[in-house]
Formats: structure tokens, C-alpha cells, sequence
């Protein structure tokens, strides 16, 4: 496997103590975070877009920071002050192996999010939680294995309830139900939940509108439009996007300021935090998901002082 890649070499002034044996996590004392693991995959090397400018802004606070592919079995991860997820896209593949992974790192380090908000955070199932506890979301059933699928009228949304990127996903129209049913049975046949949704309106028109929040802060926000297939999944690491800046108007940022209030009185603070927001058919800001695991941040849309908004959240 390949040793991590080193991004930066500065250091801070500052001491941190550790008291800590062999593969435990020790007691940090105090101090500000001087070196941590950038979570990366194999496959998302080179096609994370917030790199570019998170790193650099990581490296002017004297922070070092290597990047680790998180199923590398030579990595190091106690030697790191803090691990932090950020483009592990194929986890959902994988995920018993990633839960573990979690886990183990959790055990030895400090991992961001937190091991729970992120185990939480894998499975959709989190959309009807958020609903029951009063949130707006897309309206969304969920077929569990061996259940027969309901569709809703019109164009529906096919995925899995663990899933990343729009993979394993598709659209179908009303003559496509068929199809639609095959999809379900395929995941079903895989031991996997499903998720039904009505495909809005507004996601054609308007896009979804991504709403980043770091240390428990609104930050900035996008418009993202995403060309799920008709008919057929996505068989990359993410379905194709046009991205653009985007300004939430009160009713967006309050539905998503709901949905983070949730998780922070359920888990804590995120340390980051991404909420697509959309319309649903009535015109209503609503969640559509709350990404807690390795979000892509949209930096390259947001305002200049992002990036170091994410570095300071990413090392207080």
C-alpha cells in the first residue's frame, strides 16, 4: 500500500501533552491540533475538489496533514491528533468493513464526526427519525427486504438506504415501474433497504440546495444539480453535478437549522455538516439528506473565507 501523502510540514508553537500506551488513546491535556489524517479512498484520489483550497488553509495554521486512504492496514492512525473524514465515497460498499474501521480509530484517536453521529449518519433510515421528530423532509418510504415496493405517482427516486453519490440510484417514470420493481428486488437480493421517493418537481427545476454548516455554524451554501440516470444506476463514485454559489433564503436555512438541532441533541456538535435542502411539490423547503460521513463541502463555491472557516473547525 502506499504511505500517506505529506501536505504540509509547518508546525505550531504551542505544546500538547499526551499520556498515552500502546494502541490506547491516552489523556490530551490541552493545545490546539498540530498534525491530522485527511480521510481519503483509492478511488477518490485527485477528484475532491475541496482539497485545493482546504489544504493550504490547513497548512497556514501550521497544521500538518497527510492523506490516508482509510483502508490502508499500514496507516498509523493513533500517531494522529485528530483523524478526519472527508472523501471515503466508497464506504457504502463496504460498510461493515467501514463501521470497524470507525470503531477502531474512535478507540485510539479523535475521530470527526464522532463515531456515533457518523454510524448514525450511513443509513437514510435517519429521514423518517428526523420526520417524526417534526423535521420537513422529502416524503420517503422505505421498502425493507421482502417488502413489496409502493410507488407514488409520477416519476419516483430509487436508492438504497446506505448509499453515497447518487450510486445504485435511479429515476423511473410511470411506464417504468417494472423496472423501478426490478431495482428494488436487485438491492432487496443484496440484503439492502430501499428508499421510494416521488421525484419533486422542483429537483428538475430548481436543484438541491446544499446547506454546509461548520463547528455548528452556518457557513455557505450551493445549488447542486444532479443527472440521476433515468432508468439506470450510477456506476462511478458519484453521479455527474453542475454546481453553483448559492444565498439561502430564511425558510432553507430553518428547515436545515432544525435538522442540525436534532443531530447536535442527539450527538453533539458536528464538526461539519452538509444539509440538502429542496422544494416539495407544495413549494415547501424540506431535507432531502443530512450528511454527517464525508460530505463534499462545496469550498470551490463558497465565499474566500471558507476554506479557512473549515480549517479552523477542523483543528479547535
Amino acid at each position: 500500500m502506499p504511505t500517506p501523502a505529506r501536505v504540509s510540514t509547518g508546525r505550531l508553537g504551542v505544546t500538547e501533552q499526551h499520556v498515552a500506551g500502546a494502541g490506547a488513546l491516552g489523556e490530551r491535556l490541552t493545545g490546539v491540533i498540530r498534525n491530522l489524517a485527511w480521510v481519503t479512498a483509492r478511488q477518490a484520489r485527485g477528484r475532491d475538489d475541496d482539497e485545493a483550497l482546504a489544504l493550504p488553509a490547513l497548512a497556514a495554521r501550521g497544521v500538518e496533514v497527510d492523506l490516508v486512504d482509510w483502508d490502508d492496514p499500514a496507516a498509523d492512525w493513533a500517531r494522529y491528533e485528530r483523524v478526519v473524514l472527508r472523501s471515503a465515497w466508497d464506504y457504502a460498499e463496504r460498510l461493515d468493513e467501514f463501521v470497524a474501521w470507525v470503531d477502531a480509530v474512535a478507540a485510539v484517536t479523535d475521530l470527526r464526526n464522532p463515531a456515533p453521529m457518523v454510524r448514525w449518519s450511513t443509513d437514510k433510515h435517519y429521514l423518517l427519525e428526523l420526520a417524526d421528530a417534526g423535521v420537513p423532509v422529502a416524503p420517503t418510504v422505505v421498502a425493507e427486504p421482502g417488502d413489496e415496493p409502493a410507488f407514488p405517482p409520477g416519476d419516483v427516486v430509487v436508492k438504497p438506504a446506505v448509499g453515497a453519490g447518487g450510486r445504485d440510484a435511479a429515476s423511473y417514470g410511470p411506464g417504468d415501474l417494472d423496472a423501478a420493481r426490478a431495482h428494488v428486488l436487485r438491492l432487496h437480493g443484496q440484503g439492502r433497504s430501499v428508499l421510494v421517493q416521488p421525484r419533486l418537481a422542483s429537483v428538475d427545476a430548481d436543484g438541491e440546495w446544499p446547506l454546509m454548516f461548520l463547528g455548528g455554524v452556518y457557513s455557505h451554501a450551493a445549488s447542486k444539480r444532479v443527472e440521476l440516470p433515468r432508468g439506470r444506476v450510477v456506476d462511478d463514485l458519484f453521479a455527474p453535478e453542475q454546481n453553483l454559489p448559492h444565498t439561502p433564503d430564511d425558510d432553507q436555512l430553518s428547515v436545515a437549522r432544525a435538522a442540525l438541532e436534532h443531530v447536535t441533541a442527539r450527538f453533539g456538535v458536528p464538526t461539519y455538516a452538509r444539509i440538502d435542502v429542496v422544494r416539495d411539490d407544495d413549494g415547501r423547503p424540506c431535507v432531502l439528506e443530512l450528511e454527517l460521513v464525508e460530505p463534499s463541502l462545496f469550498l470551490p463555491q463558497a465565499d474566500a473565507g471558507a476554506a479557512d472557516r473549515l480549517a479552523r473547525a477542523l483543528t479547535s
